[in-house]
Protein backbone atom coordinates (compact mmCIF):
# COMPACT_ATOMS: atom_id res chain seq x y z
CA UNK A 1 0.00 0.00 0.00
CA UNK A 2 1.18 3.21 -1.39
CA UNK A 3 2.05 6.00 1.97
CA UNK A 4 -0.83 8.27 0.52
CA UNK A 5 -3.15 5.20 0.24
CA UNK A 6 -2.45 4.05 3.58
CA UNK A 7 -2.96 7.97 4.88
CA UNK A 8 -6.33 8.16 3.77
CA UNK A 9 -7.16 4.44 4.92
CA UNK A 10 -7.11 5.49 8.55
CA UNK A 11 -9.75 6.77 10.66
CA UNK A 12 -8.07 9.66 12.39
CA UNK A 13 -5.00 11.00 11.63
CA UNK A 14 -2.66 10.92 15.03
CA UNK A 15 -1.76 14.59 16.79
CA UNK A 16 1.49 14.42 16.07
CA UNK A 17 0.59 14.29 12.08
CA UNK A 18 -2.30 16.64 12.46
CA UNK A 19 0.15 19.26 14.13
CA UNK A 20 2.89 18.65 11.15
CA UNK A 21 0.30 19.77 8.83
CA UNK A 22 -0.89 22.36 10.41
CA UNK A 23 2.35 23.77 10.68
CA UNK A 24 3.10 23.11 7.31
CA UNK A 25 -0.14 25.10 5.97
CA UNK A 26 1.26 27.86 8.33
CA UNK A 27 4.40 27.83 6.65
CA UNK A 28 3.12 28.10 3.39
CA UNK A 29 0.64 30.54 4.16
CA UNK A 30 3.74 32.85 5.27
CA UNK A 31 5.65 32.23 2.41
CA UNK A 32 2.42 33.59 0.09
CA UNK A 33 2.50 36.65 2.59
CA UNK A 34 6.13 36.91 2.33
CA UNK A 35 5.79 36.88 -1.56
CA UNK A 36 3.21 39.87 -1.83
CA UNK A 37 -0.05 37.97 -0.22
CA UNK A 38 -2.84 39.01 -2.77
CA UNK A 39 -0.58 40.57 -5.19
CA UNK A 40 1.41 37.38 -5.81
CA UNK A 41 -2.20 35.18 -5.94
CA UNK A 42 -3.01 37.80 -8.54
CA UNK A 43 -0.06 38.17 -10.93
CA UNK A 44 -0.98 37.28 -14.28
CA UNK A 45 2.53 37.66 -16.39
CA UNK A 46 5.86 37.94 -16.09
CA UNK A 47 9.20 38.71 -17.69
CA UNK A 48 12.25 38.15 -16.87
CA UNK A 49 15.30 39.42 -18.73
CA UNK A 50 19.10 38.71 -17.91
CA UNK A 51 21.69 36.42 -18.56
CA UNK A 52 21.52 32.74 -18.68
CA UNK A 53 24.34 30.18 -18.13
CA UNK A 54 24.26 26.17 -18.90
CA UNK A 55 26.29 24.01 -17.35
CA UNK A 56 27.44 20.11 -18.31
CA UNK A 57 29.29 18.40 -16.05
CA UNK A 58 30.43 21.26 -13.84
CA UNK A 59 31.47 22.94 -16.84
CA UNK A 60 29.71 26.29 -18.49
CA UNK A 61 28.25 24.76 -22.08
CA UNK A 62 26.02 28.04 -23.22
CA UNK A 63 25.85 31.83 -22.59
CA UNK A 64 22.85 34.07 -23.92
CA UNK A 65 20.82 37.31 -23.21
CA UNK A 66 17.19 35.93 -22.61
CA UNK A 67 13.84 37.17 -21.73
CA UNK A 68 11.47 34.96 -20.33
CA UNK A 69 7.82 35.61 -20.61
CA UNK A 70 5.34 34.10 -18.09
CA UNK A 71 1.45 33.87 -18.38
CA UNK A 72 -0.90 32.15 -15.92
CA UNK A 73 -3.93 31.26 -17.42
CA UNK A 74 -7.24 31.55 -14.92
CA UNK A 75 -7.00 29.52 -12.21
CA UNK A 76 -10.34 27.07 -11.16
CA UNK A 77 -12.21 27.54 -8.23
CA UNK A 78 -11.13 24.10 -7.52
CA UNK A 79 -7.95 22.87 -8.92
CA UNK A 80 -7.87 20.30 -10.51
CA UNK A 81 -4.27 17.80 -10.62
CA UNK A 82 -5.14 17.59 -14.72
CA UNK A 83 -5.33 21.57 -14.83
CA UNK A 84 -2.10 23.04 -16.66
CA UNK A 85 -2.07 26.59 -16.03
CA UNK A 86 0.63 28.01 -17.81
CA UNK A 87 2.45 29.56 -20.95
CA UNK A 88 5.77 30.43 -21.37
CA UNK A 89 8.00 31.87 -23.98
CA UNK A 90 12.10 31.89 -23.78
CA UNK A 91 14.01 34.25 -26.19
CA UNK A 92 17.53 34.16 -26.29
CA UNK A 93 20.39 36.12 -28.83
CA UNK A 94 21.35 39.60 -28.57
CA UNK A 95 18.06 41.22 -29.66
CA UNK A 96 16.59 38.54 -27.31
CA UNK A 97 14.45 37.32 -30.30
CA UNK A 98 17.05 36.10 -32.95
CA UNK A 99 16.25 32.31 -31.25
CA UNK A 100 13.02 31.09 -28.86
CA UNK A 101 11.81 28.31 -27.17
CA UNK A 102 7.69 28.34 -27.17
CA UNK A 103 5.76 26.20 -24.04
CA UNK A 104 1.81 26.29 -24.09
CA UNK A 105 -0.56 24.18 -22.18
CA UNK A 106 -0.57 22.00 -25.14
CA UNK A 107 2.50 21.74 -27.08
CA UNK A 108 6.13 22.90 -27.50
CA UNK A 109 7.70 24.35 -30.36
CA UNK A 110 12.13 25.60 -30.87
CA UNK A 111 11.80 28.88 -33.14
CA UNK A 112 14.82 30.48 -35.63
CA UNK A 113 14.24 32.66 -38.61
CA UNK A 114 13.87 29.22 -40.52
CA UNK A 115 10.72 28.40 -38.74
CA UNK A 116 9.42 26.39 -35.68
CA UNK A 117 9.86 22.85 -34.86
CA UNK A 118 8.39 20.57 -32.83
CA UNK A 119 9.95 19.79 -29.13
CA UNK A 120 8.04 16.85 -28.98
CA UNK A 121 6.29 15.10 -26.27
CA UNK A 122 9.19 13.97 -24.04
CA UNK A 123 10.46 17.84 -23.69
CA UNK A 124 6.78 18.83 -23.10
CA UNK A 125 6.29 16.59 -20.10
CA UNK A 126 9.47 17.40 -18.47
CA UNK A 127 8.48 21.05 -19.05
CA UNK A 128 5.05 20.65 -17.64
CA UNK A 129 6.70 18.38 -14.76
CA UNK A 130 9.05 20.66 -13.64
CA UNK A 131 6.65 23.27 -13.63
CA UNK A 132 4.33 21.82 -12.10
CA UNK A 133 6.98 21.23 -9.12
CA UNK A 134 8.10 24.32 -8.98
CA UNK A 135 7.16 26.34 -5.29
CA UNK A 136 5.86 29.32 -6.78
CA UNK A 137 3.42 27.55 -9.52
CA UNK A 138 2.55 25.78 -6.67
CA UNK A 139 1.53 28.93 -4.22
CA UNK A 140 0.46 30.44 -7.05
CA UNK A 141 -1.87 27.80 -8.92
CA UNK A 142 -2.02 24.37 -6.95
CA UNK A 143 -2.88 25.30 -3.33
CA UNK A 144 -6.66 23.59 -2.46
CA UNK A 145 -5.82 20.51 -5.28
CA UNK A 146 -7.41 17.69 -4.60
CA UNK A 147 -5.27 15.11 -2.99
CA UNK A 148 -2.28 17.65 -1.73
CA UNK A 149 -0.57 16.72 1.56
CA UNK A 150 1.13 19.77 3.18
CA UNK A 151 3.24 18.27 6.02
CA UNK A 152 5.92 20.27 7.97
CA UNK A 153 9.45 18.33 8.46
CA UNK A 154 11.27 20.59 11.15
CA UNK A 155 13.62 23.44 11.04
CA UNK A 156 17.17 23.12 10.07
CA UNK A 157 20.53 25.57 9.06
CA UNK A 158 21.04 25.31 5.10
CA UNK A 159 24.57 27.65 3.98
CA UNK A 160 24.31 29.55 7.33
CA UNK A 161 20.01 30.37 6.84
CA UNK A 162 17.76 28.72 9.50
CA UNK A 163 15.68 27.21 7.61
CA UNK A 164 11.64 25.40 7.75
CA UNK A 165 11.47 22.51 5.73
CA UNK A 166 7.97 21.34 4.23
CA UNK A 167 7.24 18.20 2.42
CA UNK A 168 4.15 18.89 -0.56
CA UNK A 169 3.13 15.51 -2.10
CA UNK A 170 0.07 15.41 -4.98
CA UNK A 171 -2.50 13.02 -5.75
CA UNK A 172 -0.01 11.48 -7.72
CA UNK A 173 2.50 10.36 -5.03
CA UNK A 174 5.09 13.49 -6.33
CA UNK A 175 6.73 15.31 -3.54
CA UNK A 176 8.48 18.57 -3.87
CA UNK A 177 10.67 19.62 -0.11
CA UNK A 178 10.83 23.27 -0.07
CA UNK A 179 13.23 24.90 2.16
CA UNK A 180 11.48 28.47 3.78
CA UNK A 181 13.49 30.78 5.33
CA UNK A 182 12.72 30.97 8.85
CA UNK A 183 13.02 35.28 8.71
CA UNK A 184 11.80 36.35 5.53
CA UNK A 185 9.98 33.00 5.09
CA UNK A 186 10.62 33.33 1.70
CA UNK A 187 11.74 30.08 -0.61
CA UNK A 188 15.76 29.75 -0.71
CA UNK A 189 15.37 26.04 -1.95
CA UNK A 190 13.54 22.85 -3.26
CA UNK A 191 14.41 19.41 -4.34
CA UNK A 192 12.68 16.43 -5.93
CA UNK A 193 13.19 13.27 -7.72
CA UNK A 194 12.29 12.28 -10.45
CA UNK A 195 12.56 8.80 -12.60
CA UNK A 196 12.51 9.15 -16.76
CA UNK A 197 9.71 7.91 -17.80
CA UNK A 198 11.39 5.89 -21.23
CA UNK A 199 14.84 4.52 -19.17
CA UNK A 200 13.73 4.77 -15.35
CA UNK A 201 16.62 6.73 -14.85
CA UNK A 202 16.59 8.50 -11.43
CA UNK A 203 17.09 12.43 -11.45
CA UNK A 204 17.75 14.39 -8.36
CA UNK A 205 16.61 18.13 -9.02
CA UNK A 206 17.75 20.75 -6.56
CA UNK A 207 16.99 24.48 -7.32
CA UNK A 208 18.28 27.60 -4.99
CA UNK A 209 16.64 31.06 -5.16
CA UNK A 210 18.27 33.68 -3.95
CA UNK A 211 18.63 38.16 -4.63
CA UNK A 212 14.95 38.76 -3.88
CA UNK A 213 13.93 42.01 -4.76
CA UNK A 214 10.57 43.99 -4.74
CA UNK A 215 8.36 43.72 -8.03
CA UNK A 216 5.74 46.08 -7.67
CA UNK A 217 4.67 44.43 -4.26
CA UNK A 218 5.83 41.03 -5.24
CA UNK A 219 8.93 39.36 -3.80
CA UNK A 220 10.86 37.93 -6.88
CA UNK A 221 14.37 35.66 -6.97
CA UNK A 222 16.51 37.17 -9.58
CA UNK A 223 19.42 34.50 -9.52
CA UNK A 224 17.88 30.74 -9.99
CA UNK A 225 20.01 28.07 -9.78
CA UNK A 226 19.48 24.64 -10.88
CA UNK A 227 21.46 21.35 -10.24
CA UNK A 228 20.94 17.30 -10.94
CA UNK A 229 22.15 15.18 -9.28
CA UNK A 230 24.70 17.13 -7.76
CA UNK A 231 25.68 19.08 -10.85
CA UNK A 232 24.91 22.62 -11.96
CA UNK A 233 23.08 22.77 -15.13
CA UNK A 234 21.24 26.25 -15.48
CA UNK A 235 21.33 29.64 -13.59
CA UNK A 236 19.58 32.92 -14.27
CA UNK A 237 20.79 36.43 -13.59
CA UNK A 238 17.76 39.05 -13.82
CA UNK A 239 18.70 42.49 -14.25
CA UNK A 240 14.91 43.42 -14.98
CA UNK A 241 11.52 41.47 -13.94
CA UNK A 242 8.55 43.13 -14.40
CA UNK A 243 5.06 41.87 -13.21
CA UNK A 244 1.34 42.14 -15.34
CA UNK A 245 2.21 43.30 -18.57
CA UNK A 246 -0.91 42.46 -20.17
CA UNK A 247 0.80 39.88 -22.26
CA UNK A 248 -0.89 38.75 -25.22
CA UNK A 249 -2.40 35.50 -26.34
CA UNK A 250 -0.42 35.93 -30.22
CA UNK A 251 2.91 35.61 -27.84
CA UNK A 252 2.31 32.61 -27.03
CA UNK A 253 1.32 30.95 -30.25
CA UNK A 254 2.72 30.89 -33.88
CA UNK A 255 1.88 32.93 -36.19
CA UNK A 256 -0.43 31.57 -39.20
CA UNK A 257 2.27 31.97 -41.46
CA UNK A 258 5.15 30.28 -39.90
CA UNK A 259 7.11 27.41 -41.61
CA UNK A 260 7.09 23.95 -39.86
CA UNK A 261 9.73 22.09 -39.89
CA UNK A 262 10.17 18.09 -39.08
CA UNK A 263 10.96 16.95 -35.57
CA UNK A 264 14.62 16.66 -34.61
CA UNK A 265 16.16 13.07 -35.05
Amino acid sequence: MKRRELILSLPALPLAAQSRQERGKKAVDEAIEALGGQRFLEMRDRIEAGRVYSFFREQLSGLARARIYTRYLTRPAVPSPNFFGLRERQSFGKDQEDYAVLFNENEGWQITYRGARPLGKEAEERFRDSTRRNIFYILRMRLGEPGMLIEHEGTDVWENQPVQIVSITDSENKTVRVFFHSSTKLPVKQEYVRRDERTRERFEELTRFSKYRDVRGVQWPYQIQRERNGEKVFEIFSERVTINNDLKDDLFTLPANTKILPPAR
